[in-house]
């Protein structure tokens, strides 16, 4: 008689996908969007791949970032997803273009808190928890930019310094 083992739902996910906490909270971060299965073109979507590419460089050129491109294309346009029309991702479609964002947005987000958060401090002086997760996103700062400069995403000699952050965000 064998006993059977339940298993947990980090098992189960595990042995399909890797799950990466979250940095600096004790959550699993288990929550994700599901893609479809079928990646071709929806038969109802009447866009061709030259039409969303020009509507990519349009928004782009009014200063979207490619996720806010994503969201109105989907939102607006009825595009699930631009890689499936196009072949290409948003972000790979503007580099051709020469209209990709100098810093990627992820670092351009984080530094963009960590400037508010400075900003809330300078009249907060007392704010304890703001100071400590001031320190939290700017290590997450760090740790990202290392990442993308091995990726040479960045400049190999780029650096984060708060007195300068504001005028990235700018």
């Amino acid at each position: 008689m064998t006993q059977s083992r339940p298993f947990s739902r980090l098992e189960v996910l595990s042995s399909s996908t890797a799950i990466m906490g979250r940095m600096h909270a004790p959550g699993k971060g288990l929550s994700q969007s599901a893609l479809p299965y079928r990646r071709s073109v929806p038969t109802w979507l009447k866009l061709a791949s030259d039409d969303v590419k020009e509507q990519i460089f349009k928004l782009a050129k009014k200063g979207l970032t490619p996720s806010q491109i994503g969201v109105i294309l989907r939102d607006s346009h009825g595009v699930a997803q631009v890689r499936f029309v196009t072949g290409n991702k948003i972000l790979r479609i503007l580099k051709t273009k020469g209209l990709a964002p100098d810093l990627p947005e992820d670092l351009y987000h984080l530094i963009k808190k960590a400037v508010a958060v400075r900003k809330h401090l300078e009249r907060n002086r007392k704010d304890k928890d703001a100071k400590f997760r001031l320190i939290l996103t700017e290590s997450r700062i760090h740790r990202l930019a290392r990442y993308y400069k091995t990726r040479r995403v960045v400049a190999p000699n780029w650096k984060y310094e708060s007195s300068t952050a504001s005028a990235l965000v700018a």
